[in-house]
């Protein structure tokens, strides 16, 4: 028998019918849609590839490599995640030379409005406090354990092994897809005590509350931000028209890549303890995202897939499905929820990805009268647009 659980503040009473469900995928998504179900009481089994719950430094490899280690979690997110029971920063802003051309600061109004606070975290960090919350709450994780396949019309999964597994309704939180690469995105971990020894690396990191910095070059960008919990700095780095290679750049690559770099930035590389690479794709956004069967939905980057690992979408989008499943009360039901959740979604995602492109395409201009005109708007604080847009990202509220 599962737990009682407890339910969200914002979802009165309980279902009239609790139902089963499989999540293939136990990322931050597919986590998070467990432990949202689990909190109004419905039957939920996780399945995730990945062992990640081994011990020591083997799980930061881990994450570096499947999630790039470090992240961002804007109060469109932290806000579900505080309701569920579970501060501010500001940013410096730095061109290719070295040159400040400004920062901001997350004004508390914008905050307040917002319901929640702008975060960084490490992946890992967030992920076992996922997993925890979700066990805690009844789910049944399943961890290295691999699935071949869904059926869509018999609502199961089979198994590496052979098995199959039946629910009432089988979500999908994993990718897997072949678009050509947009750019590459390089991923960092610097430990403290390398910082610490360094005159200028040092006054990044000392700070109260340490910002993120954002550097910008020729068709690059750069973001860097301090990460609680591994003691350490992530620094992300997105570069256009870069040979490949495997996941593991050797040191010639890594040279290259900073040659231009600077200084600062050339030392956080070099200091760095684990460094890798992957490919950043803009794939479109899935025209549906139930199968025909009406008990199979796509959810997270399997349903609407980013440039870059976006957590709060996932986040958002599991708030939404649970709040629509603390409302079944027969089985007939299930088809038109799973439609509606898209038809919730589907705009919001589509906007948000439009946005990450722009985003993308603005940090790495080639240098040029649209580069300057970008950089003297931002020493000017004339981003109107962009700020306009952070506004509409950070307080939507998918309980509405």
């Amino acid at each position: 028998m599962s737990p009682e659980p407890s339910y969200l503040p914002s979802i009165k009473g309980k279902p009239g019918v609790l139902i089963d469900f499989l999540i293939v995928g136990g990322g931050i998504t597919g986590l998070a849609c467990a432990l949202a179900l689990r909190r109004i009481g419905h039957r939920v089994i996780v399945l995730e590839r990945l062992d990640h719950s081994v011990a020591g430094p083997l799980h930061l490899i881990i994450f570096l490599q499947v999630s790039n280690g470090g992240g961002r979690l804007p109060p469109n997110a932290s806000k579900i995640l505080f309701q569920w029971g579970s501060r501010s920063c500001f940013t410096g802003v730095c061109d290719d030379t070295g040159d400040l051309l400004g920062t901001h600061i997350w004004e508390e109004e914008i905050l307040r409005e917002a319901g929640g606070e702008y975060l960084f975290y490490h992946h890992a960090d967030l992920w076992r406090l996922l997993l925890r919350s979700a066990i805690d709450a009844g789910a049944d994780v399943r961890l290295g354990v691999s699935v071949t396949s869904i059926d869509g019309d018999d609502c199961s999964v089979e198994l590496s092994e052979g098995d199959v597994l039946r629910a009432d309704v089988v979500v999908a939180a994993c990718l897997y897809d072949s678009t050509p690469a947009y750019c590459r995105l390089y991923s960092l971990f610097v430990p403290s005590q390398v910082m610490l020894q360094d005159h200028d690396l040092v006054q990044m990191c000392i700070r109260p509350s340490p910002p993120a910095f954002l550097w910008l070059g020729h068709r690059a960008s750069a973001l860097g931000n301090w990460v609680g919990g591994v003691n350490g700095f992530m620094v992300h780095v997105w570069v256009s028209d870069y040979p490949g290679g495997s996941l593991q750049a050797d040191e010639a690559n890594w040279e290259d890549l900073i040659s231009h770099c600077e200084p600062r930035l050339q030392r956080l590389v070099r200091g760095a303890t684990f460094r890798a690479f992957r490919p950043v794709k803009i794939v479109p956004q899935l025209d549906n995202w139930v199968h025909h069967g009406g008990r199979v939905i796509m959810v997270g980057q399997a349903a609407h897939p980013l440039p870059v690992q976006l957590t709060a979408l996932g986040i958002e989008d599991a708030a939404l499905f649970a709040k629509l499943f603390s409302h079944l009360t027969s089985e007939d039901q299930i088809p038109a929820f799973l439609h509606a959740f898209q038809d919730l979604r589907e705009g919001r995602c589509a906007r948000v990805l439009n946005s990450e492109r722009c985003n993308l395409s603005f940090r790495m201009m080639p240098n040029g009268p649209e580069q300057e005109e970008r950089d003297s708007a931002m020493r000017e604080r004339k981003l109107t647009e962009q700020w306009d847009q952070i506004k509409e990202l950070f307080g939507y509220n998918c309980r509405r």
